[in-house]
């Protein structure tokens, strides 16, 4: 079943302790597309500038990416710049220009409306909603946040999580929003205001799922070399949402698997900068290290 991702779209400017490199593809609905695109079609709802390179709009649609929901409007594409430390996990923004993106108020074609699976990546939740109030009866909606939502449109945010199945959010934002410093209260407590299920990510240390009747704790894959964090998030929740569109079914067990499928594309991803790992990517990797997964973390019952 095809797949509705809406989010932002910038072009990147990175630098970490051993490299920097500028320009590049990203933004949250670059990478969750991409990620979920080895999946499932993947309609896609975003907006960049007349400055935007061609051959990023020739990497989307060698992924099969459905680009009849792309604005591409007079002015400058989004752009950000930001800045690693040696440990990869603490990020500082250098700085932000809005560009287009801050006059984005999408219209989704006739033809994206029926999309039954739909991923909100992270932009504010008055768009998350606005899109979402355009969707016709999609059967299971994912949304992503950050703090910034959580500090400034709680009220949006609250009203959003009421209508949809699963949120997606990191350690540092649950604990934010929630105002618990046990994850395990904190994903309860989401729970209780609205959505099906919780996912809150880890970072290095994998992910939480909850629901009512679930609790599931996967590992991150293990990695030696770490190049580029960014996206990895996005990168997750879209392969996540990709494999559910492509089962078409939701219960615990696709729901496990989707985690997986989730960290093993998000653990390629920061192997390279921008999306320039996934661009290579295939799907024996996928299974490869699928499998790879599922032996390191299996172990025997009595």
């Amino acid at each position: 079943m095809s797949l509705l991702i809406t989010g932002s779209i910038a072009l990147d400017s990175v630098r970490t302790p051993v490299s920097e490199q500028r320009d590049l593809l990203g933004g949250s609905a670059s990478y969750a597309s991409i990620a979920a695109s080895f999946y499932t079609p993947v309609n896609l709802v975003g907006i960049v500038g007349s400055d935007f390179p061609r051959h990023y709009l020739d990497l989307y649609r060698r992924h099969g990416i459905n680009l009849d929901g792309l604005e591409i409007a007079n002015g400058p594409t989004f752009r950000w710049s930001g800045e690693y430390e040696w440990d990869m996990n603490r990020r500082r923004t250098l700085s932000v220009a809005l560009n287009v993106f801050e006059k984005f108020h999408p219209t989704l074609p006739a033809h994206y409306r029926d999309t039954p699976f739909v991923f909100l990546a992270n932009i504010s939740p008055q768009l998350q909603l606005h899109v979402l109030s355009q969707m016709r009866a999609p059967r299971f909606v994912v949304a992503d946040t950050m703090d910034l939502w959580i500090e400034t449109t709680r009220d949006a945010l609250l009203e959003l999580l009421r209508r949809i199945d699963c949120l997606v959010l990191n350690e540092s934002e649950a604990r934010e929003f929630t105002r618990q410093t046990s994850l395990i209260k904190a994903g309860r407590q989401i729970l209780k205001l609205g959505p099906r299920y919780v996912i809150i990510k880890k970072g290095e240390h994998g992910c939480l799922l909850f629901a009512p009747d679930l609790f599931f704790s996967a590992p991150a894959y293990p990695l030696e070399d770490i190049h580029d964090p960014t996206g990895a998030g996005d990168s997750f929740a879209g392969a996540f949402t990709g494999y559910l569109a492509r089962t078409g079914i939701i219960n615990h067990d696709t729901l496990r698997k989707a985690v997986i499928h989730g960290s093993v594309v998000a653990s390629y991803c920061v192997e390279a900068f921008s999306l320039q790992r996934l661009e290579r990517l295939t799907q024996q990797d996928i299974e490869q290290r699928y499998e790879l997964f599922r032996l390191m973390s299996h172990f025997e019952v009595g």
